[in-house]
């Protein structure tokens, strides 16, 4: 499901950094080749029908090559740090595939992935079948957890932070109630993780707290005709609207709640999976101003990169320079990601052994630049949360360099990032 989010010393570096990438099968070493090698695999869909989520990796891994250029320092030694990167393109059999690849033939110390449960989920179940510690973000605790039959002591080498149900209903409950509607929701939660965690887990929340969801039932991926569900919204009359699909599908409902008159209905259009990125927005035209979602990442995030050492503002301007579009919340993500496997890396008592950076990970409590990541304290083990924000998407002014942008609109979850401005409600 999902949305949403500190530069090496400046502007200067943040230019110099951006080198795009060339191809994702290739190896990169930073440091000197006399000290000793720590192998660390980095699984995302880049490709495929979840390519936005990580289209900046482009911009980031250049960037995370050259803050650990010189290589990290534990114990007085110095260790050379090599990213294996890999593009799961949108599959969970490839990414599985991927991830065993990078365990068995080149013996990677620690594996980090993210971007939805359709990737971390078979990147985390391969590691802790083969005994490798993994760290993955962007994918919600319960799609992760309960979507691969969490229980305690299940699991002992996959680990996640992200954002949570928790997370999205404290951004609902803190942002619907500023535009006036019926409290009637109408989801569109597929037969997924994803969708199946929001059901299970959100849905009934909203129920608690005073909203009526009208639910017609899990839908497959990849459905092409959305016309009773949208018939049944109608007849309730639903103001709000969440969704937690494929953002190629979630685009088709769009399209056709616009035909058949259900779009002129809507006071809130709450997005998540398929609201994140500027071009998931921009593919739907007019039909995407004011469209609402909650991100875990923003250029107001007050937080420097222990890893870089830069601002989230920096960050958004050094991606925004060198691709020519707007900042996308998911640099935020992967910064952290990196942030968090070098944490564990160094305060493994032995830096190249599995079970060494596996027993690290539990006591990590940091700041990163989504904020404060802490697994001491769960929800669920293995896990940790990261904080959501609300947001809103907006056509901007002419002669603006962005067509849209991504306004922060509530902050219930982090007040020490700043409010932009109010929310206003959807209307086509």
């Amino acid at each position: 499901m999902v949305r949403r989010k500190a530069l090496i010393g400046g502007a200067t570096a943040v230019a110099g950094a951006a080198v795009m990438l060339g191809s994702s099968r290739r190896v990169f070493a930073a440091g000197s080749d006399s000290a000793e090698e720590i192998r660390i695999g980095y699984i995302s869909p880049r490709s495929g029908t979840l390519g936005a989520f990580n289209k900046s990796d482009s911009y980031m891994l250049p960037l995370v090559r050259k803050a650990l250029a010189k290589g990290i320092t534990i114990g007085g030694k110095t260790y050379q740090v090599k990213i294996l990167d890999r593009d799961g393109q949108s599959s969970p059999a490839r990414a599985s595939q991927l991830a065993r690849e990078l365990i068995h033939k080149d013996n990677i110390h620690l594996m980090l992935t993210t971007s939805t449960p359709e990737t971390v989920n078979p990147v985390s179940d391969a590691c802790e079948a083969e005994g490798v510690p993994s760290i993955g973000t962007d994918c919600p605790l319960e799609s992760f957890y309960f979507g691969r039959g969490g229980k305690d002591g299940h699991f002992k080498w996959a680990f996640d932070f992200s954002f949570g149900v928790k997370q999205f209903v404290d951004v609902f409950l803190a942002q619907w109630p500023l535009v006036e509607t019926n409290k009637k929701v109408a989801v569109m939660y597929p037969n997924d993780a994803d969708g199946n965690g929001f059901r299970g887990h959100l849905a009934p929340i909203l129920e608690k707290n005073g909203y009526t969801v009208i639910d017609p039932g899990a839908y497959a991926d990849g459905t092409t005709d959305f016309s009773s569900q949208i018939a049944l919204f109608r007849r309730e009359k639903c103001q709000i609207f969440n969704e937690v699909g494929l953002p190629n599908d979630i685009q088709a409902f769009w399209r056709q709640a616009a035909q058949l008159h259900f779009l002129q209905e809507l006071k809130i259009a709450q997005f998540t999976k398929s609201g994140s990125f500027a071009g998931q927005i921009a593919a739907l035209g007019p039909l995407g101003y004011n469209v609402s979602a909650a991100t875990f990442w923003a250029p107001g995030f007050p937080y420097k990169s222990p890893l870089t050492g830069g601002t989230s503002q920096e960050l958004a301007d050094g991606y925004e320079k060198a691709a020519n579009e707007i900042w996308a919340e998911q640099q935020g993500a992967t910064l952290a990601l990196f942030e968090v496997g070098i944490q564990a890396v160094k305060a493994a008592k032995s830096p190249t052994d599995r079970a060494a950076i596996r027993d690290a990970i539990p006591a990590i409590d940091m700041i990163t630049t989504l904020g404060r990541v802490n697994f001491k304290t769960g929800p669920y083990p293995n896990t940790a949360t990261t904080p959501m924000i609300g947001a809103q998407w907006v056509k901007t002014a002419p002669g603006s360099k962005f067509p849209l942008d991504w306004v922060v609109v509530s902050n219930s979850e982090d007040p020490n990032v700043p409010i932009q401005r109010k929310p206003a409600p959807y209307s086509v």
